[in-house]
């Protein structure tokens, strides 16, 4: 296994296109707020994520499951 694994569902796109989820799928959704740019590199570190114009960002990430009774937060206390 990998790190990341399908479906790939990138941070933008439009409405009703895309990927449609499945009981089973489970992803994590990694929102990132920055005061620049939001272009962004990868470090040497293959992880870390920057913007690219060095500017200050947050970035939070829940972990969502999704079963046959709707979306499950696995993340929370």
């Amino acid at each position: 296994q990998a790190m990341h694994e399908a479906p790939n569902v990138p941070n933008v796109g439009t409405r009703g296109t895309g990927t449609k989820l499945r009981v089973g799928n489970v992803l994590a959704i990694e929102p990132m707020v920055a005061l620049g740019t939001d272009d962004t590199d990868v470090l040497d570190d293959d992880w870390s994520v920057v913007t690219a114009d060095g500017s200050w960002a947050a970035h939070a990430e829940h972990t969502i499951a999704v079963t046959p009774d709707g979306p499950e937060i696995l993340t929370l206390p």
